[in-house]
């Protein structure tokens, strides 16, 4: 009750009579569309890191492994603002990186769409690590010894072998990860700002519509991302993920 209450009462008191009118303005359309896209980019970024680094901390025994899974998962519990700042003293203008590729080539990351896509897979990728370090450690390896003495290689092995094992925990891992990317807020709006075509994102637009004093307008768009998170995680965990 405690869990499905609060989102009931977005369904109660969502303005049905005028909901297809605000559905159709293109602020919604546009803050949805870049809200999908970031997402996904994001949780692209994040299987590309995210991936090997999972492998590295499951297979291989190195100094300082737990210090790097502490520090890996650190964005779980930062809170997200923080985040923000972090990013920005790191690939702001006058960041760590940020100045060398601003001078070097003209790129500047914050404020941008692409700075949105950063800070999704920033707090993310932690979800998706996990997930996958938890699979590969789950992972029968005798299937891997017997491929290795049939004179598979390494490469050959974890394409083969390794990943079809781990496959649900790579997709169960993309989709927290996606879900998480979808409803970034705080790092978001510090790093990349909130400009409405560039880097607003429902979140964002939930809260800009909520300060400006249109509840219902921010119980819309928050219906909306609602009705989205369920439908597509609903539909990915049917075929992706196996039951426990």
């Amino acid at each position: 009750m405690f869990l499905v209450l609060p989102l009931a009462g977005l369904l109660i008191r969502a303005p049905w009579t005028t909901l297809p009118q605000r559905l159709t303005d293109p602020e919604v359309r546009t803050a949805l569309r870049l809200s999908l896209q970031c997402a996904t980019l994001a949780t692209l970024l994040c299987l590309l890191c995210g991936v090997p680094l999972a492998w590295l901390l499951a297979r291989v025994e190195f100094p300082g492994r737990r210090i790097v899974r502490a520090l890996i998962t650190v964005p779980l519990v930062l809170p997200p603002v923080v985040g923000g700042i972090a990013l920005l003293l790191v690939f702001g203008r006058r960041g760590l990186l940020g100045e060398w590729l601003d001078q070097t080539f003209g790129f500047s990351l914050p404020f941008t769409t692409t700075g949105v896509v950063i800070a999704e897979a920033f707090v993310a990728m932690p979800f998706l690590i996990i997930a996958v370090e938890g699979a590969l450690r789950g992972a029968d390896r005798r299937y891997e010894e017997a491929a290795a003495t049939l004179g598979a290689g390494r490469w050959t092995t974890f394409t083969h072998v390794t990943l079809p094992l781990v496959a649900p925990g790579i997709a169960a891992g993309a989709v927290l990860g996606w879900a998480r990317a979808l409803g970034e807020f705080g790092a978001t709006i510090t790093f990349a700002g909130n400009y409405p075509g560039v880097t607003q994102t429902m979140p964002l637009a939930v809260y800009q519509t909520m300060e400006g004093g249109d509840l219902d307008g921010a119980v819309v768009l928050s219906l909306v991302l609602l009705i989205v998170s369920v439908a597509i995680l609903a539909g990915l965990r049917d075929r992706w993920i196996t039951a426990p």
